[in-house]
């Protein structure tokens, strides 16, 4: 039903109505952990001169523009039907990579391990999820190889069925034979702190760890 316009506009009808009333915000909103994460990454990738990159289940607004520095190799429970000429993807558990052991040189996994094992995405339960998802990464990282990974630090806890917070220490005693290059942050105010020391983070309630690690030449 049409039912009249404002002078020199479109026509306005009732059925074209599509109320937005929450967008007058004095600044643009934004997910820190995302925007961050993103931000962090991608830059760190760029400098590193991968010429081939694979990323386990990140955003894909993160996926998508990386493959402009990059192809990548995108691998998830839930393939990524998107049609990029140097995107490629592989439907996979993150405890079951498809890739042999020590021969992914770039690697990423942001904001996904905290939810292995949850059931949230069709996988099954597995209370050890993030603690498989690790070993799974550090597994098929090689030798010189680098590891951009993500997920929210805290007080150690269960947020069923959604995620798992973990501390920073835990995190680092799930990959073992990995040296920590680089340790960043986006903390409880939304702040990021970048190349910090994992201590340097107070208590967090959810916060968001951003871990570069390493696999040394001569370990394995």
């Amino acid at each position: 039903m049409r039912y009249g316009s404002l002078p020199g506009a479109e026509p306005l009808r009732w059925e074209d109505n599509l109320p937005c009333l929450f967008d007058a915000t004095p600044t643009t909103p934004f997910d820190p952990h995302y925007f961050y994460q993103s931000v962090w990454a991608t830059e760190r990738i760029a400098r590193s001169g991968a010429r081939a990159h694979v990323d386990v289940g990140s955003d894909a607004r993160f996926v998508g523009p990386l493959t402009v520095l990059v192809p990548v190799i995108f691998v998830d429970l839930r393939p990524l039907r998107a049609d990029l000429p140097r995107l490629s993807d592989v439907a996979a558990d993150l405890r079951t990579l498809p890739f042999r052991d020590s021969s992914i040189r770039s690697l990423s996994c942001l904001h996904v391990a905290e939810h292995v094992g949850l059931g949230r995405y069709g996988d099954r339960l597995n209370p050890a999820g993030t603690r498989e998802a690790c070993a799974e990464l550090a597994r098929v990282l090689a030798p010189d190889g680098n590891l951009f990974f993500s997920l929210p630090l805290g007080r150690p806890r269960v947020c069923f069925n959604a995620h798992r917070i973990h501390s920073p220490a835990q995190i680092l005693g799930y990959f073992p034979g990995l040296r920590l290059a680089e340790f960043s942050a986006v903390d409880d105010r939304g702040r990021f702190r970048a190349s910090i020391r994992p201590q340097e983070l107070e208590a967090p309630e959810y916060a968001c760890g951003l871990f570069w690690l390493r696999r040394d030449k001569g370990t394995s």
